[in-house]
């Protein structure tokens, strides 16, 4: 394909794309007057570099056709810029190609690619912005047809392989969003082929310096390295052979690893190139699944495994069809990783699901794609639904099984909670603690691969609010997140009728009904919030009550007290009611800026979190409430990601940097690996006087802040 990709880089002509196409897929009616029909339509219009726009959609078009012959995907392609850039209507694509066609290049004429002027600085909060929206726009358009996707991928791709006519500043630009959309999308529907592709292509212009390095020693090793790669092989061969292997049964393909995953590899051990042993790869690929064992057992009895990086793919298959076995083997003084395959194996693990349309064979059944439709798309937050979705996309992940021997894949990082909402929705939100191999764990406890969970529930629905930045799949956050609304809207709906019923000495249920009757029961939450819908609240109970004459009458009649404003420590109530002391309650522990409520006890106002389980009790038993805020402004808690190159001295700068914004530093994470970033710091602060746009900007200053995330409420609407 390397080939095929360099000889599309350098192509100027429309002939020259047309017959590439040719050489992919026979050129039959259709595929022809779609292909006159696309040159038509662009006529006239050029790109950047200077040539006719329509070679971009034939060589869409010819790509799509080297992953999938699928006849529909490649007219598609060839018509993906027709309904956007001409004169022509998605109505005029349905009528001349049909419904399958249009409904194609209708999801990718909703995917509207970032255009130059839209483009944010790579520093700026709105990058990230910008590009989950782009994320978001594309699962949508996919979910109906994921066909859409594969031809995204395959037109993002022949963007990326000619860039170089465009400013340095916009080919960063697109270059990072296709690191953090497209390549694990495409990791996502097992397309391995372009997912290497454009994490390679990304990585040559975000980090060209890093990419020279390693360039520079491939080339200028390029002999010895071979040389090494083909006396493994030949290794690999007699091992089969002399145990009763024909050569025809068998095919030894040798590879260089691709260089995003060396260059990842060079920076999560903090290593140079020539330090990273295994930059050799052989596949070995065989008929039949038994022999996949087989070469195994050969290649273990004749080279000494690494048994730490052993997988097994083939019986436990990956979620996007994936399937083949792992193993690491000493070679001398080096290290090679084999992977060992079937014929369809390879197809599959090479083009994924477009495998299906390229081979016609096997269906859609190897492919898992309910992540796809499961994702929370109507989150009100483009932030919130990148957040939670991209964990979901990357690659690296591990398997779990349940007692019963049923396996789930997760993302590497999840917790026991994050299982638990993998099997549903309500063994999560029940879930109290998990047995891991045997042994009673926390939710929170981490999992490995390979581990067998059992999770122990309750009979009711357990909150747990402030696990939302700890578990790792959208299921688990999504599903934490509707669970808290709910309880934070009960609460808050509780806790303003408690307070008004504390405030006109009467009974709950006789303040509902006034509420009722005045029309403000819908809103009657916002009480417990804000301090200006209390006082309006007020002042209609009493205009309803003189009207209605009603018990509360008497009350206001006899010399009732208005509310009044009180400082009191760190508080400020609202009440009519005499307030000497504050205390806190032990069962639960809110920190400055957390949500919290105030029961008010024999002049005394008792604070407790907002989603304190004890609380809650007190709130449906109807105990006498205050309104409270935070006397200070609310302190911010962010989440900062910081790529950090490995040089000497670089965190202490970074913590100078922050201690200088006076910023409080709760927590610092090193060494974490990312699609992002080769490496980065996690870093947890909070800060009474920084703004997060104030926080990313002074840290963008001198540097590369990947991005900035609130971590209040998170399990709130932003």
């Amino acid at each position: 394909m390397n080939d095929f990709l360099e000889l599309i880089k350098r192509l100027k002509s429309v002939e020259d794309a047309v017959e590439i196409l040719g050489r992919q897929i026979e050129i039959d009616e259709e595929i022809e007057e779609a292909l006159h029909f696309a040159i038509e339509a662009h006529e006239g219009q050029f790109r950047k570099s200077g040539e006719a726009y329509v070679i971009h959609p034939i060589l869409v078009a010819a790509i799509t056709a080297s992953i999938s012959g699928d006849k529909v995907m490649v007219i598609s392609a060839l018509l993906h810029d027709v309904v956007e850039d001409t004169e022509y209507s998605s109505e005029d694509i349905r009528k001349r190609f049909g419904y399958d066609v249009y409904h194609i290049v209708e999801g990718l004429t909703k995917i509207v690619e970032i255009r130059e002027m839209e483009l944010a600085p790579s520093s700026s909060d709105e990058r990230l912005i910008t590009s989950a929206l782009t994320f978001r726009k594309m699962l949508i358009a996919s979910i109906e047809d994921v066909r859409v996707l594969v031809i995204k991928l395959c037109d993002r791709l022949h963007n990326m392989l000619t860039l170089d006519a465009l400013p340095r500043k916009k080919r960063l630009r697109i270059s990072e969003e296709t690191l953090v959309v497209y390549a694990p999308i495409a990791h996502r529907l097992g397309i391995s082929r372009i997912k290497n592709l454009l994490e390679d292509l990304s990585f040559m212009h975000i980090y060209p310096e890093d990419f020279e390095k390693i360039d520079n020693y491939i080339k200028s090793n390029d002999q010895s390295l071979h040389i090494r790669l083909n006396s493994f092989i030949g290794k690999v061969k007699e091992s089969l052979n002399k145990r009763g292997f024909h050569r025809d049964d068998f095919e030894v393909i040798g590879r260089m690893k691709h260089y995003y995953s060396i260059y990842l590899k060079m920076h999560r051990k903090g290593i140079s190139i020539e330090e990273v042993l295994d930059l050799l790869a052989v596949r070995i690929v065989v008929r039949e699944p038994i022999e996949c064992y087989e070469v195994l057992g050969a290649l273990h009895l004749d080279f000494t495994p690494l048994i730490s990086r052993f997988k097994d793919y083939v019986a436990i298959p990956k979620d996007n069809g994936y399937q083949t076995i792992h193993t690491t083997l000493f070679d001398d003084e080096s290290i090679v990783e084999a992977q060992i395959r079937t014929r369809q194996m390879h197809k599959i693990a090479e083009y994924g699901i477009a495998a299906h349309w390229k081979y016609k064979e096997g269906g859609l059944k190897s492919f898992n794609l309910d992540w796809l439709k499961s994702l929370p798309y109507q989150d009100d937050s483009i932030e919130e639904f990148y957040e939670m979705a991209k964990n979901d996309l990357y690659s690296e992940d591990i398997v779990v099984f349940s007692p019963r021997g049923d396996y789930f894949t997760l993302p590497k990082g999840s917790v026991a909670l994050d299982f638990a909402y993998m099997i549903h929705s309500e063994i999560g939100d029940n879930a109290t603690s998990a047995v891991i191999n045997k042994e009673k764990a926390s939710l929170l406890t981490i999992l490995k691969n390979g581990d067998i969970v059992r999770i122990v529930t309750a009979d009711e629905p357990v909150l747990h609010c402030s696990w939302i930045d700890t578990v790792k799949t959208s299921k688990a956050k999504e599903g934490i997140k509707i669970r808290c609304r709910q309880r934070i809207r009960e609460v808050n709906e509780l806790t303003a009728y408690n307070i008004l019923s504390t405030i006109f000495d009467r009974d709950r249920e006789e303040i509902e009904r006034l509420a009722e009757e005045g029309g403000f029961k819908k809103s009657v939450y916002r009480i417990s919030e804000r301090m200006d819908a209390l006082s309006e609240k007020i002042g209609k109970i009493a205009k309803l009550a003189h009207i209605k004459e009603v018990r509360i009458w008497e009350l206001l009649k006899r010399g009732y007290r208005k509310p009044y404003v009180k400082e009191l420590e760190h508080f400020i109530f609202f009440s009519n009611k005499a307030i000497e002391k504050v205390e806190f309650d032990f069962c639960c522990h809110p920190k400055a800026g957390d949500d919290i409520v105030a029961f008010y006890r024999r002049n005394r106002a008792i604070i407790h979190h907002k989603l304190c389980r004890k609380a809650y009790q007190m709130m449906k038993e109807g105990e006498p409430m205050l309104f409270v805020q935070w006397r200070k402004n609310k302190i911010g808690r962010y989440r900062l990601i910081v790529a950090l190159q490995n040089q000497k001295g670089v965190l202490a700068k970074l913590l100078s940097k922050i201690s200088k914004l006076d910023i409080n530093v709760l927590g610092i994470e090193m060494g974490i690996n990312s699609a992002e970033s080769a490496e980065y710091c996690k870093i947890e602060v909070e800060s009474e006087h920084l703004a997060k746009k104030e926080i990313a900007a002074e840290i963008s200053g001198g540097f590369k802040l990947i991005e900035i995330v609130a971590l209040d409420d998170a399990y709130n609407s932003k």
